[in-house]
Formats: C-alpha cells, structure tokens, sequence
C-alpha cells in the first residue's frame, strides 16, 4: 500500500502545528512578561499611592497589551493548522479504506487448522502464557505440544544472551547427525564460541583441554580453522589485539542466536519465520489490488466468491515467494494440478488445456508449436514437476 501521501499530509500537520505551538508560546512569553512589570511597578511604589496612579499603570498594560496583539499574532498560524488538520482526515479516509470485507472470498479453511497456526505462532514469539489462554479457549489441546519444543529453544537464547553456551552446545551434541544430515556446522561453530570465551576466561589451559576432548570429530572437515583456533592458543590474554581479533567480535553471538533458531526450528518441521506473520504480510500488500478489483466487479459478487483463480496478477516480494510458478504464455492461466504444465518435444512449455485445444483434442494430430516451427504430437509432450 502506498503511503507516501498519507506521510507527507502527516509531516505538513505535524510541521504546522510545531509552528503554531510556538506562536503561541512566544505570545504567552511576551504576555506574561508585559504583566510582571506591571506588577512590578504596582509594588513598587508606596501603599499611600492614590489609586489614580494604579489607574495610570494598568492603563499603560492595557496598551501594551493591545500592541502586542496576541489574537492578530496567532490567526494565521491556527488558521493554517486547521486548514491541514481539515485536509488530513479526508485524505486518510480516500487512501484508506475502512471496509477491507468486500475483498474476502468464502474460502473454505480448517477451524483446527488456524486455530494450530495461531498457537503455534503465539509460543514460536515467546508468548507462553498467551498461548496457553488461546489454547484454553479455544479448546486445541493438541496445540500445547508445540510449547516445550519452542520454550527449551527460548531457554538456550535466554542462556547465550548470559553467555553461556552450555544448553546450546549440549541440544547441537544430542542433535548432532540431525544437524549433519540437514547440512548445518552449527554444531562446530558452537564449539568454537565456547573456545574462545574459556580461553578469554579462564585461560589457555582449560581452552586446550575444551579442544582435545570436542575438536577430533570435527578435525576431518574443519581442519583449518581448527588450526586457527589453536594458533588464538599462542595470544592468550591478548586475544584482542592479535591477527585472530575478529573473534571477539559480539556479532557473532547475534549470528549464532540466529542459526541455532533457523536449525531448531528445521528440525521440527517448522519455518524460521511465523507462518501467521508472512500471511498477514503478505495479505497487506496483496489488499489493494484486490480492493480495486472488486470495485471494478462491483455487483458480481457471486461470480467473485465462484472464481477459482483470480483474473489479475498479485504482485509480491521475493520473501513471500516459495515455490516456483508456471503460467501458460498462450492462454496466460496459472497451472495447477487440472492444468499442469507441459514439454513439447522441441523445448516449450505450455499448459495442458493450450496443448488440446493447439491438438483439437486429437491426441495422434501433429499441431504446430507457437513458439517455433517444430511439428509437435500429444503423445511426446511430457508433464513437468516444479
């Protein structure tokens, strides 16, 4: 959604209203200053003064008074302030559209299902005890077993914002032909975190007992940094200003943070990212072309709820884009399990319906590639898998 416009009417408000605030502060100033002396003048002079003379004083405040002019001073800046406070509502209720309901299909979805998504995103932030109510109430036992796996990876973050890598490093050794499997070395980067904060502690000693009793598994392929680690040996206590200082680096424990997540999170099946979050994210940006489409459909609602693919494209980003697509470049549909995408002996592709209607649902026929010269039969072309 486009909300540079909404910015920049919100940034005038703001800049006239600091404009305003000022005016006026600067008129009470001057204001109040005009009364202290008067005051001042009042008290100065004798308690046996004829009121005359007091008459005199508040008469030359009131002509101050009127000279400073306070209501002439601040007219223009409130009247500018109101015209933009004026403009800015309506142009949050052109851009914004307060019913985003007629762009909703009746889609069948899975109550269980969404209820699984919405608990599970719940404990994956951290929430517990959020959780814990949605499940209650919304009575998905089955939910709360999502709960240890996602409190055991937040008490390992918990540990290695203290620094201490203990329950990580002990989850990477029980997890370790897991972790090999999906193709991770987080396991040896762990080791070698841990390294590095013994011999910064507690001194070279205890660093080389760490690696003779943790390394060997790992000589074979982590052999040169293996050695590196061993070479930090030679600047223990000193580590900071030696060839090797980049390991001390904090990025590193924000880095480690992350791919221990990413890898727990693998290994129970589940995304890094909240699947909950990258719907509504990507819902937020695919609204407005939906939103205009349905106003360009106003009065076929029941063609719109009936449609099994939508007449115009949604464009996303790339972190919203999971798996490949292939849209016919004859009949511009999208492919789906009815209509799969085709090979054609010379190379093409095109879905399954273009290739019969191309066939005149002649599976023997020879038809003409669109795209080239070649002679193509129903029997050569071949389903294609993403």
């Amino acid at each position: 959604m486009e909300l540079r416009t909404i910015k920049d009417a919100f940034d005038r408000v703001t800049k006239k209203q600091k404009v305003a605030s000022s005016k006026s502060q600067e008129v009470i100033e001057q204001i109040g200053h005009e009364i202290e002396q008067a005051l001042l003048k009042i008290q100065s002079i004798n308690d046996t003064a004829s009121l005359s003379e007091h008459k005199v004083i508040l008469s030359e405040l009131k002509a101050k008074l009127k000279e400073v002019a306070p209501l002439s001073q601040l007219e223009g800046t409130q009247k500018e302030l109101n015209v933009a406070l004026s403009k800015y509502p309506k142009l949050l209720e052109k851009s914004l559209n307060p019913d985003i309901s007629k762009a909703y299909r009746n889609v069948g979805s899975d109550i269980h299902t969404v209820n699984q998504i919405i608990a599970s995103h719940f404990y994956r932030e951290g929430h517990f005890d959020l959780g814990d109510c949605f499940v209650n109430e919304a009575r998905e036992s089955e939910a709360a077993d999502q709960k240890s796996p996602f409190l055991q990876m937040y008490q390992i973050l918990e540990a290695m914002r203290s620094r201490n890598l203990d329950p990580a490093v002990s989850w990477a050794t029980t997890n370790s032909e897991k972790l090999k499997l999906s193709g991770s070395d987080i396991e040896m980067k762990l080791h070698r975190q841990q390294f590095v904060e013994i011999l910064q502690n507690k001194g070279r000693d205890e660093a080389l007992g760490y690696a003779r009793t943790n390394f060997p598994p790992f000589a074979t392929k982590y052999l040169a940094e293996i050695q590196r680690l061993m070479a930090c040996l030679l600047w223990a206590g000193k580590l900071d200003s030696s060839p090797y200082s980049d390991l001390l680096s904090p990025c590193h424990w924000d880095k480690l943070a992350e791919e221990l997540a990413r890898q727990f999170c693998n290994l129970m099946g589940q995304s890094y990212e909240s699947p909950l979050s990258a719907t509504i994210a990507a819902g937020v940006q695919g609204l407005p072309t939906l939103l205009k489409l349905m106003n360009v459909m106003t009065g076929k609602k029941q063609e719109w709820q009936s449609m099994k693919q939508l007449p115009v494209p949604i464009d996303l980003d790339r972190e919203f884009q999971f798996h490949s697509i292939f849209v016919c470049p004859v009949s511009r549909d999208q492919a789906t399990e009815e209509n799969p995408p085709m090979l054609m002996s010379c190379g093409h592709v095109l879905c399954k319906q273009s290739i019969t209607k191309l066939s005149k649902n002649n599976n023997t026929r020879p038809f003409k590639c669109p795209y080239c010269p070649t002679e193509v039969e129903v029997g050569q072309c071949k389903q294609l898998f993403f």
